[in-house]
């Protein structure tokens, strides 16, 4: 049996953060609500060495996908009234925290594999689940890209009694969402046009504009000195010109 400092959200109790499988419709509770939680994204640019310069030219590439992260924590001796799941699971668990760990009756893997089972492939969408997390204002929509699981305390008979699960999700991005921000698609004046073998700023003007004379808005737009010099791979803008 546990004999400590309670936890805080004994005498505060807290909305519990949930997990639902989007895919089946299963959801459940955490079991304690993590400390905290970390959210990250990125945007990516490509860095280009250039002749006689001090530094690279850089171009924006792309934006990454947003990332959540947070720790769970699992005790089944020391749980109170701020345990979270269905009702059995809070009188269970409020039960066996009266009891000495010799008498544990919960193997807290139960409860941690619930979580750590969602990096598993569902067969019958040939991916793992797609899954959202809520938790208040949160909510989050993606995949769980990582977990790992740390067992910390164990009963006299070598069951796993308190774990924390370190968890990172990947938020799904819609593929209209993306569309929608393509450049290459976006219905502005403004274009955007990949380099292949062969391009020069004089053929992309005449295509574009009707003139090959305006090359140099686009080499002004994209900040090229020689205009002569293009690698493939790279993106023009083509700015929309002033009337």
């Amino acid at each position: 049996m546990y004999i400590g400092v309670p936890n805080p959200n004994i005498l505060v109790p807290l909305e519990k953060m949930s997990i639902k499988n989007l895919d089946d419709g299963d959801e459940f509770e955490v079991l304690y609500n993590p400390a905290s939680y970390t959210q990250e994204r990125s945007a990516r640019y490509a860095q280009r060495s250039m002749l006689n310069s001090d530094g690279p030219w850089v171009q924006f590439t792309n934006g990454s996908a947003e990332t959540l992260h947070f720790e769970l924590f699992f005790d089944s001796l020391s749980a109170g009234s701020e345990v979270g799941g269905s009702f059995g699971d809070k009188l269970m668990f409020g039960a066996n925290s009266m009891l000495p760990s010799l008498a544990n009756m919960i193997d807290v893997r139960e409860y941690t594999e619930l979580i750590y089972e969602l990096t598993y492939i569902d067969p019958d969408v040939h991916r793992p689940p797609l899954l959202k997390v809520k938790w208040g204002s949160l909510q989050f929509k993606g995949y769980l890209t990582h977990c790992r699981q740390s067992f910390l305390k164990f009963d006299e008979n070598g069951r796993p009694v308190r774990a924390r699960l370190d968890c990172t999700f990947l938020e799904r991005v819609d593929l209209e969402r993306v569309l929608g921000s393509n450049p290459f698609n976006s219905p502005d004046t403004t274009k955007y046009r990949r380099v292949k073998a062969g391009d020069s700023l004089w053929a992309l003007a005449a295509k574009e504009y009707g003139q090959s004379s305006q090359w140099r808005a686009i080499a002004d737009a994209n900040g090229l000195t020689n205009p002569r010099v293009l690698h493939s791979g790279d993106l023009l803008r083509l700015p929309a010109l002033e009337d």
